[in-house]
């Protein structure tokens, strides 16, 4: 079997971690040349196109496989130094990981207080989007909507977080004009997180109308998101961990009783024997049973 080149891997790794081939050779000390050459050398060892020579550049599918294998290589590497005793880069050990939104702003960073002498480097994405990061190489681990393992990954289930249909009592009253909210939600103004948010249009698919509706505020943040539904600028999915408090004070009302949407998260990682990820692993899965619901 043909063996992968480590100088050749963690050049292709550098690349795509730099965006271009001169600043690659620029963080690896070496000239633009000898880059273009080792990659293009690691590109004929696999009979395959690894990256997509664009500004940025970016991997292929294949060159994906093997950037995600450099970062594993890199990982291992560096747990072997601190099994050791030594340090061998000079720089704390980062953990990259992919994390949705609203676990993001609700119980996700206690998680990583319990986890000492790491550092985080987190990437914030829609939770049916982290696995692609995970796929591609770019974090170790992420919070998932996915129970499929992405190869080499192993797959653990966090629990369910709740979200509930809410709106400020003045929206109610203004803006559905005693009409029954199952009837009136799709004509009303909505709170969305960004374009690919269509959790506001599943559930107004559940009370039988087209999608939510036309006029929407795009909020890309998940306190944002929270402010403006108070606010009373428009309805919308609210996770149940943060709407709790404040429909005990009566700044948010339910809009339809009984209703809502629960999503499944689950932990994705590395296959890896590492130090590093299975101590975070553990304080995730610890801290996601006692926030979300089972």
């Amino acid at each position: 079997m043909t063996e992968l080149p480590v100088e050749q891997v963690r050049t292709l790794l550098a690349v795509v971690d730099e965006g271009t081939f001169d600043a690659a050779a620029a963080a690896l000390h070496v000239t633009p040349s000898a880059v273009s050459q080792r990659v293009k050398a690691l590109e004929q060892r696999t009979g395959r196109v690894l990256l997509q020579r664009t500004r940025p550049v970016r991997p292929t599918e294949s060159g994906a496989v093997l950037v995600r294998f450099a970062r594993q290589l890199a990982r291992l590497e560096r747990d072997a130094w601190g099994e050791l005793g030594l340090d061998g880069t000079g720089e704390a050990t980062r953990v990259s990981v992919a994390v949705n939104a609203d676990s993001l702003a609700t119980w996700f960073l206690p998680a990583l207080s319990q986890v000492a002498d790491l550092c985080f480097e987190l990437h914030r994405e829609d939770e049916d989007h982290t696995a692609a990061l995970l796929r591609e190489g770019l974090v170790m681990a992420a919070v998932t909507s996915s129970p499929d393992p992405v190869p080499g990954c192993a797959v653990r289930p966090l629990g369910r977080m709740r979200y509930l249909p809410v709106a400020a009592p003045e929206f109610v009253a203004d803006r559905l004009a005693g009409r029954p909210a199952a009837q009136a939600l799709a004509g009303a103004p909505v709170v969305v997180f960004d374009r690919k948010d269509d959790f506001q249009d599943d559930f107004a698919r559940r009370l039988g109308h087209a999608s939510a509706g036309p006029f929407r505020h795009q909020v890309p943040t998940s306190e944002g998101f929270l402010d403006a539904v108070v606010a009373g600028l428009g309805w919308g999915m609210v996770p149940e961990v943060q709407a709790g408090p404040l429909l005990a004070r009566g700044r948010l009302t339910v809009l339809v009783p009984g209703e809502h949407t629960d999503v499944a998260l689950y932990w994705q990682q590395w296959r890896l024997h590492s130090p590093a990820l299975a101590a975070l692993a553990d304080a995730v899965t610890a801290t996601a049973a006692r926030a979300l619901r089972r």
